[in-house]
């Protein structure tokens, strides 16, 4: 069967594609756990019908569904927004959850073929309702067929979300220490940072690591990089600053610009980097949200960019647009998304063409 989980090639030579190289599809699941937006969950399908709408514009969409009903409902609500159904293909697998991003696969080249990345999924170590979300990647794959390898490291699965990494697709990688090196919400106990650089270089072609110290407040994942660093090409980076010197993400947000600027790509390049501007708080039922606007994703010709009421919402846009000049910039209102602690990117998973 080729979706397997053998280790099928020299796995020095898998690259992971940076997100916007050429995409398949954006891999999605339709939202349906409440508890992750108590008293707010009304809106949640009305928001992804909108994102769905632009990305059907784009490029195909891959909707996970738990059933039959479900799948009903959000073609019933992604038709009446206007999303071209024609371009969503529905997949029916059971999830506890839908944060594609940290559950879902990450697919490498290998060549000219895709390899399936089944990393282990724990719910950032955090939450105990993980065992769906865990498979989807293997049920995926028995409707895709790829090669489908599940990476280990001294005789273990590794666990590693997508959220918490992000790649320049030329050996070059953005992570946080925050995330896969402090004693909170240890993904894989025992690893160190050396493990870590041999698990990436392995299973997604780096060569360079860049470690930024933290993540922003009210992140539950505990310092997912897609929260405040990106690559937006091969050499550019942007990251979020913030210039009230009385929040708690001042300083934490002000070192990681310090790493940044002295940083190097895997050629020992300096990088460009480019600042993006912080929200004011988004605050609900007395709880600091991880609103940012380097939660964006990147899709064929398109790239969509959480907007929270803000006055930095232009800023962001404007800064954004000008990074992709071939793109259309568009805003997604996330106010109510975000109250789930996560938004565009984090919902979302790139197949590569």
């Amino acid at each position: 069967m080729k979706s397997s989980s053998v280790i099928c090639h020299p796995s020095s030579a898998y690259m992971m594609p940076a997100e916007w190289e050429r995409h398949n599809s954006t891999l999605l699941a339709w939202p349906h756990n409440k508890e992750d937006w108590p008293g707010k969950f009304a809106p949640i399908p009305f928001v992804y019908a909108e994102i769905i709408r632009n990305l059907t514009q784009v490029e195909r969409v891959t909707l996970i569904v738990r059933n039959e009903k479900e799948q009903a409902h959000a073609h019933d609500i992604c038709t009446r927004s206007g999303a071209d159904t024609s371009k969503i293909d529905f997949h029916i697998i059971p999830t506890n959850r839908i944060w594609m991003r940290d559950s879902g696969p990450i697919i490498v080249k290998h060549g000219k073929e895709k390899i399936m990345l089944d990393w282990r999924f724990t719910a950032w170590a955090k939450y105990p309702n993980h065992k769906l979300d865990d498979k989807v990647p293997f049920l995926l794959n028995e409707k895709w067929e790829m090669q489908r390898v599940q990476p280990a490291h001294k005789g273990k699965r590794v666990v590693l979300e997508g959220g918490s990494i992000d790649v320049n697709g030329k050996g070059t990688l953005l992570t946080t220490r925050e995330c896969l090196l402090s004693d909170i919400q240890i993904r894989n106990p025992g690893f160190q940072q050396e493990d870590y650089e041999e698990i990436f270089k392995k299973y997604l072609g780096i060569s360079n690591v860049i470690w930024l110290e933290n993540g922003i407040i009210g992140d539950d994942t505990h310092g997912h990089v897609d929260d405040i660093t990106r690559f937006v090409n091969t050499d550019t980076i942007v990251t979020v600053i913030e210039k009230d010197k009385a929040s708690d993400n001042y300083e934490l947000l002000k070192t990681n610009l310090k790493i940044l600027k002295k940083s190097r790509d895997q050629s020992g390049k300096q990088l460009n980097i480019v600042e993006l501007p912080m929200p004011r708080p988004v605050i609900f039922e007395e709880q600091v949200l991880p609103a940012s606007y380097a939660n964006f994703l990147i899709a064929n010709g398109l790239v969509l960019v959480p907007t929270f009421n803000d006055p930095a919402d232009r800023t962001a846009l404007s800064v954004l647009a000008e990074l992709f000049p071939k793109h259309e910039v568009v805003g997604i209102h996330a106010v109510d998304l975000v109250w789930g602690l996560g938004t565009i990117h984090c919902m979302s998973q790139q197949i590569p063409a």
